[in-house]
């Protein structure tokens, strides 16, 4: 059952969950654009393949909010949005240690894509986001993350390379624990691509550890 939080002709606003793929990968898994696919094909008995355009990403852990057009035309312009960052995306996360109270992060991150890793190199695209921390507790600290670029694993690189990597977090923090990764899509904020107005979507954090300390 996905959770929608808004839908017109043009777009559909969405909740993610945690270890779904946005879209196909070789796990061959459901994925979140197939499924609403099949939701819009079976709402509007509509025959025949399903335009739904992806304009950004989550990392398959992580969860929260996403926007996908319904015509090639939203599509266009949301992804315009995306390349001029008008596309607003915060997050929130737990990392390990006590952060500076906020601050802005800028690197040069590499992905490998033989291996699917991110890191920082002075071959890099330039990595961009801002901080702000909201509490601090059992050695963790809780974050409000605007990200400026949305680089592949850029919140995770960023933290794990200045010795805050996020809790749960398998591939770049080698001392946490087996669970869910502390990342969150929370809010989302755009400009609609027929209407112009501004919207914005936000979510509660989830009730689950490490989230629930604070």
């Amino acid at each position: 059952m996905i959770n929608i939080l808004y839908e017109d002709n043009h777009i559909i606003v969405v909740e993610k969950k945690p270890n779904i793929p946005v879209c196909e990968d070789e796990s061959k898994d459901k994925d979140l654009l197939n499924m609403i696919k099949d939701y819009i094909k079976e709402k509007y008995n509509k025959p025949g393949n399903v335009y739904l355009g992806l304009v950004h990403r989550l990392d398959r852990p992580v969860g929260g909010i996403m926007v996908f057009a319904k015509t090639s035309k939203a599509a266009s312009r949301l992804s315009e949005q995306v390349r001029t960052h008008k596309l607003n995306k915060v997050y929130y996360a737990v990392v390990d240690g006590d952060v500076k109270n906020e601050d802005r992060l800028v690197d040069k991150l590499l992905k490998d894509h033989k291996t699917n890793i991110t890191k920082v190199s002075k071959d890099g695209k330039e990595s961009i986001l801002e901080y702000k921390k909201i509490g601090y507790k059992d050695n963790f600290s809780l974050i409000k993350i605007n990200l400026i670029t949305g680089r592949s694993h850029q919140i995770r690189v960023q933290f794990s390379s200045r010795n805050h990597a996020l809790y749960g977090d398998q591939k770049y923090n080698k001392n946490t624990k087996k669970d869910n990764i502390a990342l969150f899509a929370k809010q989302l904020s755009f400009y609609h691509p027929t209407t112009k107005e501004f919207l914005t979507f936000e979510l509660d954090l989830p009730n689950r550890y490490p989230f629930n300390i604070f």
